[in-house]
């Protein structure tokens, strides 16, 4: 009796001393008190006021669900997992509102990824910010193994939150439709590459051997089609070959066309003459190369540009030991390759052929002399690095390097020409 008397005058001075002892004790609700809890919210006119004006939310995007976290402003901020939604363009936007009635303010994010930039646009349209993140640049932890659409939400939208996010650049949707119309020609290439391949590996085996130098010229194409095979069965698989080359050729030839009719009317319609006064750049390069790119104002100095283009090397070092090894890969592969692929033009000593001429004289006055300046250069450059024992993938990726370098001159040569005729 004496310890239970003892306990009880122990209660009954802790709620003397702090009134909300029971409550601290026993809280009505099983989320207050808690530093991940809800919290509280008061009422106002039938509207929730919440201590939080603003609210980051987060989107982990697949083919049928979205999975929404939302994070709001402050360290303290409260950060939880809404649910998932459909991927609906109906469901995005009754989310948007609902949360546009709570915060002043919301930023959104999501990865980019296969499900495009319908939902940027969307929530573009409906008056809110949303960034689409860069997937390769996103902070992970090294120990974090496990994988969810909750998790991958929740943590990146505490990342949104800490600004530690690189957004990507969005085009617009001609400039998208661009870019599917010159994605569409590297696959035609690509396939036609394969069929080739296959052909000339039937062959091959049965110990035919083109005797001229440059194959899949006309003279090629000529001697493969008059060739006797013994069986009807493969006589039909190699027709089938011919064939399917044949229409591989026909489809690059379509779609370069309408590449050749849809540029005029481009934004960047200017830009891509200007680029093929510079050496190694014809038509198709230059359309392919800003479809990918897109606007390069956006870069403020030649490095930005090259870094974004995966040319510089990649560093590891630590205190006084400096090690740089390949070049980073960052960024778009398709652009990166076109630029090593034109580069390989600059082995040459440098001069104008008359093809190019026309090219060269439809460019201004100023990116002519950048187109020449960057023959020299980059033709001087090349011999030397190969003198020196440089290997010539190592050479051509360095030339390519720069060569990005006078794009970016002759662009800003582009786009300040209409302000100076004004």
């Amino acid at each position: 009796m004496a310890h239970v008397a003892e306990h009880l005058s122990v209660v009954e001075l802790a709620e003397t001393v702090c009134p909300s002892f029971q409550e601290a004790t026993h809280p009505r609700c099983g989320g207050e008190g808690y530093p991940d809890g809800p919290g509280r919210a008061s009422t106002r006119g039938g509207r929730v006021v919440n201590d939080h004006n603003e609210a980051f939310v987060a989107f982990d995007t697949s083919k049928l669900r979205h999975a929404v976290a939302i994070a709001e402003d402050g360290r303290t901020g409260e950060v939880r997992f809404f649910g998932e939604i459909e991927n609906t363009a109906t469901a995005t936007a009754k989310l948007v509102r609902k949360l546009a009635a709570r915060y002043r303010r919301l930023t959104f994010c999501y990865e980019a990824g296969p499900t495009g930039y319908g939902l940027h646009r969307l929530i573009e349209s409906l008056g809110h910010e949303c960034v689409v993140v860069a997937p390769s640049l996103i902070p992970k932890k090294a120990g974090d193994r496990v994988k969810t659409n909750r998790r991958d939400a929740l943590g990146l939208v505490k990342l949104l939150r800490a600004g530690e996010l690189t957004a990507v650049w969005v085009p617009d949707t001609r400039h998208e439709a661009m870019r599917d119309l010159t994605r569409a020609r590297e696959a035609a290439v690509e396939d036609l590459r394969g069929k080739r391949q296959q052909a000339s590996s039937l062959l091959l085996r049965l110990g035919r051997h083109y005797p001229g130098k440059k194959t899949w010229s006309q003279a090629h194409m000529n001697w493969l089609a008059s060739q006797k095979l013994d069986h009807a069965e493969q006589r039909i698989a190699f027709e089938e070959m011919l064939l399917a080359i044949r229409q591989a050729q026909e489809r690059i030839a379509r779609l370069e066309q309408t590449i050749g009719v849809a540029v005029p009317d481009w934004s960047l319609a200017q830009v891509v003459t200007a680029l093929m006064a510079m050496r190694g750049i014809d038509f198709v390069s230059a359309t392919a190369f800003l479809a990918e790119i897109g606007d390069l104002s956006r870069f403020r100095t030649a490095r930005e540009l090259m870094g974004y283009l995966g040319l510089v090397p990649s560093e590891n070092s630590t205190g006084d030991k400096v090690k740089r090894a390949g070049i980073t890969k960052a960024g778009n592969r398709r652009a990166r390759r076109i630029l090593v692929e034109c580069s390989w033009s600059y082995r040459h000593p440098p001069r104008v052929g008359k093809e190019k001429l026309a090219k060269v004289a439809a460019a201004p006055p100023a990116v002519r002399e950048i187109a020449w300046k960057a023959q020299s250069r980059l033709s001087a450059r090349f011999r030397a690095l190969t003198r020196r024992g440089k290997r010539q993938t190592v050479v051509v990726t360095a030339i390519a390097r720069e060569l990005s370098g006078f794009i970016w001159a002759v662009n800003r040569e582009v786009v300040a020409r209409p302000a100076t005729a004004m």
